[in-house]
C-alpha cells in the first residue's frame, strides 16, 4: 500500500506590523485600534495605514509605467502553479553567469535564496548592502521568457546598479515580480506556489500572502 505523506504549507511572506522595515521613503506600517471590546464596543476594529509595496509584495507593471496595468488584472494564473526555489551563492548580486548553470526554462516561476535570507532582514533596519538582480541576470531572464521572479528583500535592485532599469526591463517584458519574500528556513527544489496580492483597482502594487510546498 502506498504512503501519502502531507505535504506542509509553508508560508514565505513576512508579518506585516507597526515599525517593521520598509523602503527609505516609503509610507511607514500603522496600526490603529478604532473599535474595541475591551472598551466596550460590540466588536475590534483597526486601521491600517501602510504603502503598497509594504513587507511581501507584488510589483505591478504601472508601478513603472504611467499607463500600465494595474495590480487587480494580474492573471491567476501566473501566480499560482509551479515554481523552483533557486539558491545563489553570490555575495553581492545575482549574475548571469551562475543563472547560465541553473538550467532555466520557458515558462518558470523561480524564487532566489540568497545571503538576505539568512540575515533574517524582516527583523532588523533596512539593510542597503542587500544582495540585488544585476542588470545582465534580468536580461537573460526575459530571454528565458520565465513567468514569475521572487527575491528575498525588498527589492529586486538598488539605484546604483540600475536598480530602475531592472523593474523596467522585467516588468516592460511580462515578468511577475515578488519583493520581500521570506525564504529564510525553504530549501532549494521544486515547489508549489501560492501568491494572491490585495486586489487594489489599478495599483501599483500590493502585499501578498505567499506560500509554498514541496512537489
Amino acid at each position: 500500500m502506498a504512503l501519502h505523506v502531507k505535504r506542509k504549507w509553508i508560508d514565505i511572506s513576512v508579518p506585516i506590523k507597526e515599525n517593521m522595515v520598509h523602503w527609505p521613503g516609503d509610507p511607514a506600517v500603522r496600526i490603529r485600534c478604532r473599535r474595541s471590546i475591551r472598551k466596550g464596543d460590540s466588536c475590534n476594529v483597526s486601521e491600517l495605514s501602510l504603502g503598497s509595496h509594504t513587507g511581501t509584495h507584488i510589483d505591478a507593471p504601472r508601478h513603472f509605467f504611467e499607463r500600465a496595468q494595474g495590480i487587480d488584472k494580474l492573471a491567476l494564473e501566473v501566480l499560482i502553479g509551479p515554481s523552483r526555489v533557486i539558491a545563489i551563492r553570490n555575495a553581492q548580486s545575482i549574475t548571469k553567469a551562475e543563472l547560465k548553470q541553473c538550467a532555466i526554462r520557458p515558462g518558470e516561476r523561480i524564487l532566489f535564496k540568497t545571503r538576505n535570507s539568512r540575515k533574517r532582514w524582516m527583523n532588523r533596519r533596512f539593510d542597503k548592502n542587500f544582495v540585488y538582480l544585476a542588470q545582465d541576470a534580468a536580461q537573460f531572464l526575459v530571454e528565458k521568457k520565465i513567468r514569475l521572479l521572487g527575491i528575498d528583500y525588498l527589492s529586486i535592485g538598488v539605484s546604483s546598479q540600475g536598480g530602475a532599469a531592472v523593474h523596467r526591463l522585467l516588468l516592460g517584458s511580462g515578468v511577475v515580480v515578488i519583493e520581500g519574500l521570506d525564504l529564510s528556513v525553504v530549501e532549494p527544489g521544486k515547489y508549489d506556489l501560492i501568491c494572491l496580492p490585495l486586489r487594489l483597482a489599478g495599483a501599483d502594487g500590493a502585499p501578498v500572502r505567499a506560500a509554498i510546498r514541496r512537489r
